[in-house]
């Protein structure tokens, strides 16, 4: 694909770049520590089905490790897709990362 094709996408440019800005901070940072905060009171357990596991068998960094893993992925896969509704992929992890971040507070706050 030459650089001057009119089937070319960006490598990060325009909104894909606040997009994933937001994924990054959202999901990657408020979901991390807002689920390291929970579990830390003590009265918090991690409920995701891949999450959950990992944490019981290799304690709070496991969560570190799923991070790690997720983003490139998700990463790869945006990469690889070559349309502008690429852009759906980091809009995923920053819309689960909103719904996950505020979840997390809702449960930390009403936790005793």
């Amino acid at each position: 694909m030459g650089v001057n094709d009119e089937r070319a996408v960006p490598v990060v440019g325009g909104n894909d770049r606040w997009v994933w800005i937001a994924a990054l901070l959202l999901y990657g940072v408020g979901d991390t520590v807002t689920t390291l905060w929970g579990l830390s009171t003590g009265g918090v357990t991690e409920a995701g089905p891949v999450a959950k596991p990992l944490i019981a068998a290799y304690g709070h960094a496991a969560i570190l490790g799923i991070k790690t893993v997720v983003f490139p992925s998700f990463y790869l896969v945006w990469r690889a897709l070559r349309t502008p509704g690429r852009i759906a992929v980091p809009f995923a992890l920053a819309v689960v990362g909103a719904v996950v971040t505020a979840w997390n507070l809702l449960v930390i706050v009403g936790a005793p």
